[in-house]
């Protein structure tokens, strides 16, 4: 059997090549491109820096959006001009008075230790419950945040305050008989009583970034409002005269009293010095507050 003698294998026809420029492939300006040596993936969504203005929203929210702010303001309202129509009513039938406006000073007294419990917890429970190092990642500028959260809870009390004192002044004025009052009594008794509580909010707020602890904080404030008039009391003998009058003199109760005209003591602050003594007490606390947040890990 003859086998037939090996040949060249038949070669396949070369396929005609297109003519032109390769194909290009498809290009997304969105997808990131790491090849070329660049910043890498942008995201499409604007970038902007954060400021001031986006730490308040978000304290704003905050505050706006818990039930302790509903009901210890709503309680401070209630106290406030609840207290001060109920004093307008027990005078009698003939209702008199004088200075007009000083029917409001309980209910204010009252109402501001509703403020400061409300300062206080308005930073002392995140750092109960750990919401502080959520707002600290969100906003690494500690001093940022406790700017925000002064400014937008000294702005929410002085606003409500006034709106509660004024009330109360204009019912006093229409229900009551009596001098008629100054300018300087109208301001001092609306303007000026609604700046001293929003004050000690803010001192309270200052006292719990310190303490970071509501119950501490808030007992530490309740000392300072009602412990020196307390201790006034107990400290008799001719010796502790000078010191007693002292106490009375630069307390928180007197000082709603001087705001109204009827102050315990005849010698003392007067006029709208209280006001500028707690500032300065305020201004002074809260500093220290600015100093251990920036020190002081969380």
């Amino acid at each position: 059997m003859t086998v037939p003698a090996a040949g060249p294998h038949p070669q396949p026809h070369p396929q005609p090549q297109p003519q032109g420029p390769p194909p290009q492939q498809p290009h997304h300006p969105e997808a990131p491109n790491w090849q070329a040596g660049g910043a890498g993936y942008v995201s499409p969504i604007p970038v902007r820096a954060s400021h001031l203005g986006d730490a308040l929203v978000s304290e704003w929210t905050k505050i706006r959006s818990v039930r302790s702010t509903m009901w210890t303001l709503g309680v401070m309202l209630l106290l406030i001009v609840g207290v001060g129509l109920l004093s307008a009513l027990a005078l009698g039938s003939e209702r008199r008075v004088n200075p007009l406006l000083a029917v409001g000073f309980v209910g204010v007294l009252l109402g501001s230790l509703c403020v400061m419990t409300l300062g206080v917890l308005s930073i002392s429970s995140e750092y109960g419950t750990g919401m502080i190092r959520t707002t600290l990642t969100a906003c690494p500028s500690r001093a940022r945040v406790l700017t925000a959260k002064a400014i937008v809870f000294f702005g929410l009390a002085l606003v409500l305050t006034t709106i509660a004192t004024t009330l109360v002044a204009l019912l006093d004025y229409g229900m009551l008989n009596g001098p008629e009052p100054t300018v300087d009594q109208w301001l001092r008794g609306t303007v000026g009583a609604g700046l001293y509580v929003a004050l000690l909010g803010l001192l309270a707020l200052s006292v719990g970034a310190l303490l970071r602890h509501s119950a501490g904080a808030i007992s530490a404030m309740m000392g300072v409002v009602l412990l020196p008039m307390l201790l006034a009391l107990f400290l008799q003998g001719e010796s502790l005269k000078d010191f007693q009058h002292k106490m009375i003199e630069y307390s928180v109760p007197n000082a709603f009293a001087t705001l109204y005209d009827i102050p315990f003591l005849p010698e003392g602050p007067s006029g709208w010095t209280p006001v500028l003594i707690l500032a300065g007490v305020t201004a002074v606390a809260l500093g220290g507050a600015y100093a251990v947040l920036l020190k002081r890990d969380v």
